[in-house]
């Protein structure tokens, strides 16, 4: 796939819950949307956050689909905190996503599309996941649902009818037949251009202050990215594993129930005989007679079968009982009739004449009570102890729920509490490289969202054995105190202050060049030591076959010829300068083959971005207008700066 331009086709918002109508019904119900009822913290749920047309966005519609959002994504990066995902621009893309759903509805209705009851209606009964199992649709199984995802019904409703006049909107946006091949030829040329130019790297290093910051420089610094220093939630967990031996007292059956099961499975005990048979199925009398005669003459049941149109085929080990409810009773007299290595006489199928091959014979000698008595035993001590762990665990249970402690119930137990340090519930030992012990993980997802001092029970393997644990202490996620962090903010500050000067240094050269200055001279300039520039040339097809594209590489290939820029690229701890000083590329006529290529690798991403722009439009001319101290009140409210 071309590297290059995926860039060109990658949409800011969610576009794929916008225009994918099944994905709208899926993010209808994680959505858990909560409109116009109460209040979200101190943010009255009447107050807007936004206005789409004639439509508001509510401050609770907002909050709550934030919190909806974050906890799907949870559901790969557990340790991420509401802080966390608010600063990565998580609030801002929700709301966006909400002002283009609502944007798209808005416009359909002004243009006179409409989602009727009826079509809802029909919609929902249409899902898969709300039927019976008799096939017609499961009104409570419907309600539990919407229950179980703290949805409305009107709320459902209502995002579903949004789902279909995304449909109906953007649907038609999205079907493009084909590239037009005038603009495939265009990006066939630029997949073969070849660039040439120079690049010079001015890292933060080489401009960091040498000194420390002053307190308040320090205090400045940290405040303002205060949501770098965001620790994630700590738990100390108790626990103890048992199985089967925490109650081995109840495991030992007695000699009545020993005989009462030899009893009961006599004929598993009795003797018994088992065949494998070569078996050849002939469609009359007088053909399986002629092979069993040829056999007996000294060919082989296969040859001669072979030599017939017909095949052989391989059964048993089989009993007698088996091999009837299988064949027929004559058969199986047959079979169990001729000795070893030896061919039965015709016998009179369901399917035909069979004719059989004895193979094998293996005949058990009955088997006495003494003789099977370990056995049995052994069995019924397992589902004994099975019973006792069954009971037990429902026992420890009731306990739980009656206000036992973890202690009292591990000493009844006699099995000893861990305790581990703090865990992350990435399942990490906080502030190591360790893992949580790995009798946890079945559990950790749990433990993460229990109160303090509530124990619980779960399996550890499957009716094997059983965790109880419980958790100790919790950390809550938030920002680390300066004082213990205090080198790294140094660190960072030294670096970010580097980034600073060496962004002010790049405008100068950037200056000095435009003047006519050479980009080698312009560097030389500055009183830090830069190292010389590096020279660039190499064509796209050359970096697509990398597979890799830096920054910098992007942005050499963005450019226009004869132009000089600068980009900071923080992740590289430097600001670059790239310089573009030729761009060739070879004339592509539209019968090329490279045209069709190019044609097909970009027609994957051409729905989408026509999707992106009709959508731009579309918010153009309902008009949207954010309320900002609004938005910023919910950030308050989800991360707890309102309190």
């Amino acid at each position: 796939m071309l590297q290059f331009f995926r860039r060109f086709f990658q949409s800011k918002v969610g576009i794929a819950v916008t225009l994918g109508f099944l994905a709208l019904i899926a993010f209808a119900f994680a959505s858990s949307d909560v409109a116009n009822t109460g209040t979200f913290g101190g943010v009255a749920g009447g107050d807007r956050v936004a206005v789409v047309g004639d439509t508001r966005i509510d401050s609770s519609d907002l909050a709550q689909r934030t919190s909806n959002v974050l906890a799907r994504i949870r559901q790969q990066n557990p340790t991420l905190s509401m802080e966390a995902f608010i600063a990565e621009n998580g609030l801002r893309d929700t709301l966006d996503d909400l002002i283009n759903r609502t944007a798209i509805a808005e416009f359909a209705q002004q243009m006179g599309f409409r989602a009727g009851s009826r079509l809802v209606d029909s919609e929902i009964v249409g899902m898969a996941n709300m039927r019976a199992l008799d096939g017609s649709f499961d009104t409570e199984a419907f309600r539990t649902a919407l229950r179980q995802q703290g949805i409305s019904e009107d709320t459902f409703r209502r995002d579903l009818a949004m789902g279909l006049l995304a449909r109906q909107m953007v649907g038609p946006a999205e079907l493009v037949p084909q590239m037009p091949l005038k603009m495939a030829q265009r990006y066939a040329q630029l997949r073969l251009e070849t660039r040439s130019g120079l690049i010079a790297a001015l890292s933060a290093e080489a401009f960091a202050p040498a000194g420390d910051p002053t307190d308040a420089q320090l205090q400045t610094f940290y405040r303002a990215n205060s949501t770098d220093y965001i620790r994630p939630e700590r738990r100390v967990i108790r626990y103890a594993v048992f199985g089967e031996e925490a109650f081995g007292a109840a495991a030992t059956p007695t000699e009545a129930q020993i005989a009462e099961r030899f009893e009961r499975d006599s004929a598993l005990y009795a003797a018994s005989e088992t065949r494998s048979f070569t078996q050849l199925i002939a469609p009359t009398q007088a053909a399986a007679q002629a092979i069993v005669d040829e056999v007996r003459g000294g060919t082989s049941l296969e040859a001669s079968a072979r030599s017939k149109g017909l095949g052989t085929t391989r059964v048993g080990p089989v009993s007698r009982a088996d091999f009837a409810a299988q064949t027929s009773n004559a058969v199986a007299d047959a079979a169990f009739a001729a000795a070893n290595r030896t061919i039965t006489a015709p016998a009179q199928g369901g399917l035909g004449w069979y004719v059989l091959r004895v193979d094998s014979i293996e005949r058990r000698a009955a088997r006495t009570l003494p003789q099977v008595r370990g056995e049995i035993a052994e069995q019924l001590a397992s589902e004994l102890r099975q019973i006792a762990l069954g009971d037990g665990t429902a026992r420890i249970e009731q306990e739980f729920s009656e206000g036992r402690s973890l202690a009292e119930v591990a000493q009844e137990l006699g099995v000893e509490l861990s305790t581990t340090r703090p865990v992350t519930a990435a399942g990490q030992v906080y502030g190591t490289m360790e893992s949580a012990p790995a009798a946890l993980a079945p559990v950790l997802s749990t433990a993460f969202e229990m109160e303090r001092g509530n124990p619980q029970l779960a399996e550890a393997v499957p009716g094997t054995s059983f965790i109880i644990f419980d958790v100790a202490d919790i950390t809550p996620s938030a920002v680390a105190p300066l004082a213990e962090i205090r080198p790294r903010v140094i660190a960072d500050w030294k670096r970010s202050e580097g980034m600073r000067l060496a962004g002010g240094a790049v405008q100068r050269i950037l200056t000095r060049v435009e003047g006519g200055t050479t980009l080698a001279a312009a560097l030389q300039a500055e009183r830090v030591n830069i190292p010389a520039p590096q020279t660039l040339r190499f064509s796209r097809q050359e970096v697509e076959r990398s597979g890799q594209v830096g920054r910098p590489v992007a942005l050499f290939f963005s450019m226009a010829e004869g132009t000089t820029k600068g980009l900071e690229a923080p992740e590289a701890g430097a600001w670059f300068i790239v310089q573009l000083n030729d761009i060739s590329a070879p004339d592509v006529e539209t019968d090329n083959p490279i045209v069709r290529e190019t044609a097909l690798q970009l027609l994957p991403f051409q729905p989408r971005e026509l999707a992106d722009q009709f959508i731009a439009a579309i918010r153009a001319v309902v008009k949207v207008e954010i309320n900002e101290p609004a938005v910023e009140a919910v950030a308050s409210q989800l991360t707890g700066r309102g309190n």
